[in-house]
Formats: C-alpha cells, structure tokens, sequence
C-alpha cells in the first residue's frame, strides 16, 4: 500500500540525487497530505531544458524552461490509481541553487516535495493557499533536516 514512485531519467545529470531519496521525499510529501489514498503511482521524470520549456509553453504558456511541473493523474471522478506526473528539470534546479545560495540537495528535496503537494490539492495562487502549501512543505523538508526553502541568503 502506498505510493510507488517511478524515476525516468530523460537526461544526463551527475548531480541528480538517487532514485531512492527522490523517492523518500515523494512518500514524506505524500503521507503528509490531509487524505492520502493508498495504492497510488506517481511518475518523476527529470528532463533537459528543452523539453521543460516545451512543456511549460504547452501547459502554461510561459515561454522557459522552468523547475517543476506536475500533472494530475486524475480528476475526482475516476480513479485511475495514478496520482500524477512530476517533471524535473535538474539543469534548473540546479542553476537555482546556485543562484539562491542553498544546498542542492535540500533545493531538490524541495522541488519534489513541492511537485507531489500540488499533486496532493494543494495551490498557492491564493495568500492563504500559499501559507498552507510553505507551512507543509517546512515541515516535510525539516523531516530530512532541511532548512525553510523560503529564507533567503545574503551570501
């Protein structure tokens, strides 16, 4: 019972983490929602850029390469047993890391955290539904002694 996550490897990525902590960071995230169902699947595939920027002007039309992307595997009518689809782009997660000065491992515990929360019902294009979505995601990522993804270094 639980969630069974499968990892596609669309890309090369020597810094991508292991199956096995994309996996544990799926499950916390999964567990820690309201009303986890038992048996579902979910599918994290890591993608180059190319494909992230494809998808996101398909799905979003925003026109690059972002980090996360998930993709419901359902609606509430039908069970399918598929919780949904994660895309990744490490290329990104990566550069933004850099960037934001955070650990990498920490930033991809987050964007897999984040990805499978959305799965799970949660937004944030509310105030109030970005509270709840930064509180949970807190407290999952301190779970794996990771510090608040929304504090921002000066370094």
């Amino acid at each position: 019972m639980g969630l069974h996550t499968v990892v596609q490897r669309a890309c090369s990525s020597p810094t991508a983490p292991a199956n096995k902590n994309i996996r544990s960071w799926a499950k916390a995230a999964y567990e820690a929602c309201e009303h986890p169902e038992s048996d579902k699947e979910l599918t994290i595939r890591l993608v180059d850029e190319n494909e992230a920027g494809e998808l996101n002007r398909a799905y979003r039309r925003k026109d690059y390469a972002t980090n996360v992307l998930s993709f419901p595997g359902a609606d509430e009518s039908f069970d399918t047993g598929l919780l949904g689809d994660i895309v990744i782009c490490p290329a990104v997660v990566e550069r933004e890391a850099l960037e934001q000065h955070k650990a990498l491992e920490a930033h991809w515990s987050h964007m897999v955290v984040h990805g499978v929360l959305h799965l799970c019902g949660h937004e944030h294009d509310t105030d109030a539904g970005a509270r709840r979505m930064e509180s949970r995601e807190k407290r999952i990522l301190a779970g794996f002694g990771f510090p608040d993804p929304y504090t921002v270094s000066d370094e």
